[in-house]
Formats: C-alpha cells, structure tokens, sequence
C-alpha cells in the first residue's frame, strides 16, 4: 500500500529538518507523498517539492494556518494552495509581522523574569526567512540552562496564560478558509480532537466550519484513538466532508512521533490523496 503524510513541518516554521531534508527523509521511509504545511509560511514549498521530484515523492504545497473561531484557537491545513500568489504573499507578511512583534513582547517579558534573550537566540543555526515561534524560544532557553527540559518553557512561561505569553494574531477560521479557497486550494481542520472537544462537541463544530465552506478533517492523526477515528469519518460522511490525514512531524522538536507512522499507529493510504484531487478537478 502506498503510504503518504498530509501534515509535516520543516525549519521554515518549527521543524528541525531542512524542506529538502524532510523530502528526502520521506523518501527513505518509502512514503509516496507528503505535504509541506508551515505555520503561516510558505518558504519551503519549492526547495522540498524539487527534492521530492529528484527522489520520486510528490510534495503537495501546503500550510498550516492558527485562526480564531469565536475566540477559540483552531488550526486550518490548506492543500495544493498557489503559493506564488501576491495577495496570498501579501496576507502572509501581514502575519509574519505580527509575529515577530509578538516575539519581543515575550523576550521583554523573558528579560523582566530574569530569562534574557535576544532574537539571534532564538535563530542559532535556522534561516533568516524561518518564521520564529514558541518552539525556537523554548529551545533558546533550553540551551541558556534557564530551564531543564524543553516542556518547562511553556508550563512556567509561555504555555498559554503564563507569565511571558503573548496570545497571537490570528485570522477568523472563515478568512483562512476564504484565502486557501481565493488560490485555488482546499482547507482542512487540523487535528479536531486536540482541541478539547467532546465527539458530540466536534460534530457541532464541523458543522458550523461546513457552513464557512471548510473542505475536509484531518480523521487519521498520530493521537486520535481507533474511536475518534471512526466518529471523524462517520462525520465527514454525514457533512459531504473529505478525510485527510497526518503525522504533524516536527522532528527532534517532537523527538517520539515520526513522519508518516506518528507513534507507531498511523498509516494514511494515498488513496485520500486521490480522493482530495478528485474534489479539485485535478487529473487522475
């Protein structure tokens, strides 16, 4: 069986593989396809897809946007999106803007505790055009000794509601919907049962995005169990809803979940590849 990973980040966001680094890493785990989803970015699309095309993997272009739903935080994957665009380029900015605001709010924040640190920190060896999140500055404290363990950065001062976090900017969930949509893409609610949802809860939720025009739910993800699975795909079958799936590798960032296998369970058929092409039009 063909296998693929609809969901993968490299250091252009939060990853600790290069784009061509992660392509070819899923060729040496015989996946068929994968998806390139930054955070808010889209720097990596072409150096990984022209890795994939040298080693046989196809790389879709993707992203991973984090919108606001009526004040709760969700994440929308777009797919096959027209990265080159200049008003989706221009949209981007707008967010990589406000990102880099909110990064020294919080190193302000970091420095009044007695944790400085400066913005070349928290880069240490990523690119310049990296988008630099919570990810880089729990490893910038990591290696400063302020904390012992990467997971003590966010339960002692950037986890939400801590003292050095700053919330971020955020489109609604029916602006990024919009925007994957105005290039030419599909939008995907990402991980659904990461979010605290109750199976009734979600199926509420999947409605009301439906109604905002979202195309399909990331059903196989490395932490749904066997029930959540079935229920998401029960849901997709009701709303007219594809299923798409993904591993959300990080590389050492999340050191025990791998591409492609997540903890060891996933496994995402091509066939959902297809599946999403058809609902585009694309050529089989």
């Amino acid at each position: 069986m063909k296998l693929i990973d609809l969901h993968v980040h490299s250091t252009v966001s939060d990853g600790t593989l290069s784009p061509s680094e992660v392509a070819f890493y899923a060729y040496s785990k015989g996946l068929s396809a994968i998806a390139l989803t930054d955070h808010d970015a889209v720097n990596g699309i072409d150096e990984c897809r022209q890795k994939g095309l040298e080693l046989g993997v196809l790389v879709i272009p993707g992203i991973e946007f984090s919108a606001d739903y009526y004040g709760k935080e969700l994440h929308i994957l777009g797919y096959y999106i027209n990265h080159h665009d200049s008003n989706f380029t221009s949209r981007l900015n707008d967010l990589i803007l406000s990102r880099k605001k909110r990064n020294e709010q919080m190193l302000q924040k970091l420095a009044d505790v007695g944790c400085p640190l400066t913005l070349e920190d928290l880069r240490d060896d990523t690119s310049q055009d990296s988008v630099l999140t919570r990810a880089h500055i729990a490893k910038a404290l990591l290696k400063k000794g302020y904390i012992k363990e990467r997971s003590e950065a966010f339960s002692r001062y950037i986890g939400d509601g801590k003292p050095c976090f700053v919330p971020k900017a955020r489109f609604t969930t029916k602006e990024c919907i919009e925007l994957i949509h105005s290039v030419g893409g599909v939008a995907v609610l990402a991980h659904p049962m990461l979010y605290g949802y109750s199976h009734q809860d979600v199926t509420q939720l999947l409605r009301g995005l439906k109604q905002e025009g979202i195309d399909g739910v990331e059903c196989l993800y490395s932490t749904h169990k066997k029930e959540d699975t079935a229920h998401l795909l029960q849901v997709c079958l009701n709303l007219k809803l594809f299923p798409t799936g993904g591993s959300d590798f990080h590389g050492e960032n999340k050191p025990q979940l791998d591409i492609g296998s997540g903890y060891g369970e996933l496994a995402v058929p091509f066939e959902i590849l297809e599946a999403m092409g058809k609902h585009l039009g694309l050529p089989s």
